[in-house]
């Protein structure tokens, strides 16, 4: 890497190859861990911790707990921002690392209700808030590692890297699943000890994760805070006393995302598939080829993560965006029919279009929400405003949609609700200007504090 004392560095194509494997590596890892939780919620977790409370109400204590981790993602993304815009995006990311693989262990060994009581799913909160604190410092910080090292005109498609760890993570845990309920466990052995498995393989991917991550450099506009000691005391403060309105709405537009995202990530359309209709259940499936649908749809998504960051580039964030809505907005009414068919391969195909929206509005946003925020404030900024958005969309995502089909008795109240949170979005998306492109170094810092939101001058 080279700099001058006047310069932001620049990174070296050796240096982005190296921070991009290193970023997906990571956030894979991460967002493996996250998504297992979220899967096990929907097809074991009401069995093993809440089923004293009966069925319909076991699915929902089980998908609330989903949901509380939401809620600590802003502690999260305050230590992890304050942290990581004072001392640096690498160190941070290498402690979420560690706390969220050190929680997703420890739920692997879990008693369950019927060894230890009321004490089982307490423990099974505590270790998901602390999986939702490493989640909310994670994201920002990954995103800037790409992000700020990228040269502009490549920024969509750097960012693009730490995206894909979603997809990747969701088609990882959900094959692991598969590969225990149809194979290596099947039947009764999967309730009994089999779904523990995957939750303690996440300690050997852990490891691997920080070998990785501690071999990237810090990121270059960091190195030029630290070079001219211009780091924010208290960047939280600045970022809520300058910059409020620009967390709500950009929160907002990953509100849409994150709801629609939870359909299929947040075990919501696992159980909603998989539960008997002897039990209440509306489709009846078996969970192995499930699991096997969702693992392949998460391929779909990872390809249009990568198309919309790449697209990004040359038309432009807030252009990629609105075309991931209109997606969204017309695979949301095609999704429910063709899961409702229960035959696999329809199923299928109702996820995998639905992740093209997806993806084409996941894809852009590491760069858009970089973009977005001057650097002295870049980590706080990026990370608060995800975690907002995480709670106000998919934290309670999959039990909002429980739900509505246990009190309407159709899926097509769920098609509603997803729908308005994607409108509500798509308008915050529109209220912020394009600043594709724009300089990311401390020396561009005026430019990067004007308002770019339309109808105010200064943020």
């Amino acid at each position: 890497m080279s700099a001058s004392p006047f310069t932001t560095p620049v990174a070296t194509g050796a240096d982005m190859r190296k921070v991009a494997v290193a970023t997906v590596i990571g956030t894979t890892i991460e967002w493996y861990d996250f998504f297992l939780y979220a899967n096990a919620a929907g097809l074991v977790f009401a069995t093993l911790f809440f089923q004293p409370a009966g069925p319909q109400a076991a699915v929902l204590l089980s998908f609330a707990t989903v949901g509380v981790s939401f809620l600590f993602r802003p502690l999260g993304a305050f230590l992890a921002g304050h942290f990581g815009d004072r001392i640096g995006r690498k160190a941070m990311l290498v402690w979420t690392l560690l706390l969220m693989g050190g929680a997703t262990t420890l739920i692997g060994v879990l008693p369950t209700y019927a060894q230890v009581g009321m004490l089982a799913p307490i423990l099974l909160v505590l270790l998901r808030v602390l999986q939702g604190l490493s989640t909310g410092g994670e994201w920002g910080g990954a995103v800037l590692m790409a992000v700020e090292h990228a040269p502009q005109g490549r920024r969509g498609r750097m960012g693009a890297f730490p995206q894909m760890g979603v997809p990747l993570g969701m088609l990882l845990a959900s094959g692991v699943l598969a590969l225990m309920t149809g194979v290596i466990s099947p039947g009764d052995a999967f309730l009994e000890w089999g779904w523990r498995i995957p939750f303690l393989l996440s300690f050997v991917l852990i490891i691997v994760g920080i070998i990785v991550r501690r071999t990237v450099e810090e990121s270059p506009v960091f190195e030029e805070l630290a070079q001219k000691r211009e780091r924010t005391r208290m960047p939280i403060v600045q970022v809520f006393r300058k910059h409020w309105l620009l967390v709500i709405l950009a929160a907002l537009t990953f509100a849409g995302n994150n709801a629609a995202g939870y359909m299929t990530t947040g075990g919501f359309l696992q159980s909603y598939a998989t539960t008997p209709i002897a039990d209440g259940g509306h489709v009846g499936m078996e969970r192995t080829p499930v699991l096997l649908a969702v693992a392949a749809s998460a391929v779909v998504w990872l390809l249009f993560t990568f198309l919309g960051g790449a697209l990004s580039d040359r038309i432009g964030r807030r252009n990629t965006y609105i075309i991931g809505w209109i997606v969204f907005l017309i695979t949301v009414w095609l999704l429910f029919p063709l899961v409702n068919t229960g035959n696999a391969w329809l199923f299928f195909a109702g996820i995998a279009l639905f992740t093209i929206g997806n993806g084409l509005t996941y894809g852009p946003q590491a760069a858009y929400f970089t973009e977005l925020f001057p650097a002295s404030i870049r980590y706080s900024g990026v990370s608060i405003a995800y975690a907002i958005g995480a709670i106000l969309g998919g934290a309670f995502a999959p039990l909002i949609s429980t739900w509505l089909v246990q009190v309407t008795g159709t899926s097509w109240a769920v098609a509603w609700y997803i729908a308005g949170v994607m409108v509500i979005a798509f308008i915050a998306t529109l209220l912020l200007r394009d600043r594709t492109n724009i300089p990311l170094g401390l020396s561009a810092e005026k430019e990067q504090s004007a308002s770019p939101i339309y109808g105010i001058r200064n943020s």
